[in-house]
């Protein structure tokens, strides 16, 4: 028997035993799912956060206090905290940095608000924030219409907002908002901008589930305690990054007034340093996503292992009237390898279908990213098909080689 002739051979015995083909093939399938399913939605939720990390500026970096907001205790020591950055510090910052950086200062000021209007109202999981005249720019939001604050809006705290497309949709869904006043917080508002829709991120509405008003206005809202004011500093170019940082450093020690040779009471996080992390992080969720799916895999193994030795008993006078007719030990190992191997890749096709649907519709449920086809994970998991026919077919292979082809001719 040629090598041609043991491949139609191979399916022609999946063929007279398909319901026990398409069982072992499942098997396989669900392996192989699970490896290609978990690295494609790794591979997937890191391109929508690499887009999310992009949306907020390549060159660009946030100042905040230093423990803040991380109070843990490592080795049991109460890790030291510094006081929050104040509004006015902030505002010294911005107004000491040079011309060739762009400073935004921002406030989060509730998080589960609900918005009305026009007898309507949202759902109550709309975020205020307030900000100044470069949030938007360096946020990366666009206005679909309206304006930004006027000077004079941010500089008297006037009740204005510009709200994101849901709350646009959910209010006014067949007129602009433009123009009219929404009910939020206990204050009227009048809306003098729209935002573009950004979509979800990593299940938060983005863009979308946002009301921005100026930042002097939330300064001014009644509060049970401090807001806690976030300061980004973005420049358009990347080579002046580095000296920016070290001004930035400078610039705050003597706001904070922090004393000579003491530890700095804030931290620098570059966007690049999030693009790191991130890098880590996602290698170290690979190597548990494929532990996981070896696992699974191993699994299958065992069970198209013991599917084959049960096919190799089933034809055993089969094997014998072969040899007879002069196939060799090397003919019957073929042919048993090829089978296997062929139950495993038609698993594995299928399983890789389902993997990357899988992979793609859990980045879909916690981030924005669109639809990728993972071609690495693929190859991997078509070799992986292969590799694992081979190791699960060997010995059951090898066993029929074996058998001699006169006690063969006499089994029942």
């Amino acid at each position: 028997m040629h090598l041609l002739e043991n491949i139609k051979e191979a399916f022609r015995s999946i063929n007279s035993n398909l319901l026990r083909t398409i069982l072992t093939a499942l098997i396989v399938s669900i392996g192989i799912m699970s490896l290609v399913g978990i690295l494609t939605a790794i591979d997937a939720i890191k391109a929508s956060l690499n887009t999310t990390f992009a949306s907020l500026g390549a060159n660009s970096f946030e100042i905040k206090a230093k423990g803040y907001n991380n109070r843990s205790r490592r080795g049991g020591v109460q890790q030291k905290t510094y006081p929050a950055i104040t509004y006015l510090q902030a505002r010294q910052y911005k107004s000491q940095i040079g011309e060739e950086a762009k400073v935004g200062i921002s406030a989060f000021i509730a998080g589960a608000v609900e918005v009305k209007a026009n007898g309507k109202k949202t759902n109550p999981n709309m975020q205020v924030v307030a900000g100044d005249e470069n949030y938007l720019m360096i946020q990366n939001y666009n206005l679909k219409g309206g304006r930004m604050f006027s000077p004079a809006e941010l500089g008297s705290g006037a009740n204005v907002a510009i709200v994101g497309g849901e709350i646009k949709d959910k209010l006014y869904p067949s007129q602009s908002l433009l123009g009219e006043y929404v009910y939020l917080l206990g204050r009227r508002f009048l809306v003098v901008g729209e935002l573009e829709k950004s979509g979800s991120t990593m299940g938060g509405g983005g863009a979308d589930r946002l009301v921005l008003i100026p930042l002097e206005t939330g300064n001014q809202l009644p509060r049970q305690r401090g807001l806690t004011f976030d300061i980004k500093t973005a420049t358009l170019d990347a080579n002046y990054l580095n000296y920016l940082t070290g001004e930035a450093s400078g610039i705050m020690r003597a706001v904070r007034h922090d004393a000579l040779g003491q530890p700095d009471s804030f931290e620098l996080e570059r966007s690049d340093s999030l693009a790191g992390k991130l890098d880590s992080l996602s290698g170290n969720l690979r190597m548990g996503g494929f532990l996981v799916g070896f696992i699974t895999l191993l699994g299958a193994s065992i069970a198209l292992m013991n599917i084959m030795m049960v096919s190799v008993t089933e034809r055993t006078r089969e094997i014998g009237i072969r040899k007879a007719l002069g196939a060799t030990a090397l003919q019957i190992r073929q042919q048993f390898l090829i089978e296997a191997i062929v139950i495993c890749v038609m698993g594995g096709t299928l399983g890789i279908l389902l993997g990357v649907g899988m992979g793609n519709g859990v980045s879909l449920l916690v981030g924005s990213g669109g639809f990728i086809v993972p071609w690495l994970w693929m190859i991997v998991g078509l070799v992986i098909c292969v590799t694992v026919g081979l190791a699960s077919g060997y010995y059951p292979a090898s066993k029929a080689a074996a058998l001699d082809p006169i006690e063969s001719l006499r089994f029942e």
